[in-house]
């Protein structure tokens, strides 16, 4: 029999929930248990969660966990984090009580401005066209705060431009980026806005034509930095400190290990970006750009040894992240993690974002400088396979301390061992 299925149905996005569930489960021959779970929404409403994305027929719950131990600038904190991936959340909060022998962390913020980029096309005299874009800077201003009167009242708005000419294979272009304190919003609606609203004199003034007008994620006027001290005697004394300085240096320096120090960095960053519903992509965008700034991809933290042995850590990168706009506002949970945070200010998260990256980052490079990553990882990734084979709860413990024990972590030894027990 031909197959009549098709995923091109006129008007699917204006069916409710219920009928885009319907039809999807008819074409995939979902069961009524796995169409009954898609209608668990949690936390969100059916409303709610339609609002925020097209198409909608249903919900990915992630686990949220609280990262403890955490002193940030003086202050405790508990830290909400969403992740699927095993030990995250564990060794954010076991560097955290490490690092607050010598006080925990201390955090530091650029600002909030973010970068608008306004690209002009077939420009005759870019580099003339620059000088005269920089003649009309104020009235650019003024067209570009017009658009936003509210978060000029809080100090914010369009402050500068900067004007450039780039070259490319097809030529010359001249690239405007407007500069946007956008305070305790991440901004992009507010940026994109203002860059469409100058459109039209940017061209009149330049004779070119403008094409692209749009927020860069390359926030690197709004760098957040965090630091901390590791008592050497904390971590395992000063072959392990040098172990971890090692360790680093070698993500330095080359990029197939930076690609994955990084990721690692980035497990504890997003995990806290997504459980305050701000824009993950955007952020891990902006990471990874800025760790290849000076033409080779490195790592986003330094560790180093202090005088007196200590390791001592840094870590610089931009973060763009809001306490109003976007999902921060809108989901029920984000607005819970952001209470438990007990923060007022977009900054005040950007640094407590940027300490869980260090920790997560040491407790990956001493996991690596010490028993290997395995060892911790696999027994919480253990009780995931105990499950997925169908141990009941009370045998999941057993199975996971006699598959550490053997050092055989795989599913289908574990499966052997479930079907042994039932």
């Amino acid at each position: 029999m031909q197959n009549t299925y098709t995923s091109q149905i006129p008007g699917f996005y204006k069916y409710s929930i219920s009928k885009r569930l319907q039809i999807v489960g008819e074409t995939a021959g979902l069961t009524e248990g796995e169409l009954d779970l898609l209608q668990q929404f949690g936390s969100l409403s059916e409303d709610q969660t339609d609002r925020m994305i097209e198409n909608v027929i249903g919900v990915m719950p992630i686990p949220l966990g609280v990262a403890a131990n955490f002193i940030v600038n003086g202050r405790e904190v508990f830290v909400p984090m969403a992740t699927e991936e095993p030990s995250v959340v564990a060794a954010a909060s076991n560097m955290a009580k490490a690092a607050r022998i010598k006080g925990g962390f201390w955090t530091s913020h650029t600002g909030s401005v973010m970068i608008g980029q306004i690209q002009v096309l077939n420009v005759t005299d870019p580099y003339n066209a620059v000088a005269r874009l920089y003649e009309i800077k104020q009235e650019i201003l003024e067209l570009c705060n017009r658009k936003d009167p509210t978060l000029v009242s809080f100090g914010g708005g369009a402050k500068d431009i900067e004007v450039r000419v780039v070259n490319s294979a097809s030529g010359s272009m001249v690239v405007v980026h407007l500069l946007v304190d956008t305070k305790d919003a991440m901004g992009a609606n507010t940026v994109n806005t203002m860059a469409e609203a100058v459109a039209p004199i940017i061209e009149k003034v330049t004779g070119g034509r403008v094409l692209l007008r749009i927020i860069s994620n390359l926030a690197d006027q709004r760098i957040v930095r965090a630091r901390t001290i590791i008592d050497k005697d904390s971590i395992g004394g000063e072959e392990i400190v040098n172990n971890i300085v090692s360790a680093y240096e070698f993500a330095d320096y080359d990029p197939y290990r930076a690609a994955t120090h990084n990721k690692g960095i980035m497990n504890g960053i997003s995990a806290v970006v997504l459980a305050t519903g701000n824009d993950t992509r955007a952020v891990e965008a902006g990471a990874h750009t800025y760790a290849a700034k000076d033409g080779r991809y490195r790592s986003l933290t330094k560790w180093e040894k202090d005088c007196d042995g200590n390791l001592v850590g840094a870590i610089e990168m931009p973060l763009a992240v809001g306490l109003v706009g976007g999902a921060t506002k809108t989901h029920p949970i984000a607005r819970i993690s952001l209470k438990i945070l007990n923060i007022k200010k977009a900054d005040e998260l950007a640094g407590i974002i940027a300490a869980v990256g260090l920790a997560q980052n040491l407790g990956a490079l001493r996991a690596l400088a010490t028993e290997g990553i395995q060892k911790g990882h696999m027994a919480l990734h253990a009780r995931n396979l105990a499950v997925m084979a169908g141990a009941k709860l009370d045998q999941v413990d057993g199975i996971v301390k006699q598959v550490v024990k053997e050092k055989d972590v795989r599913y289908d030894r574990i499966l052997e061992i479930v079907n042994s027990l039932n």
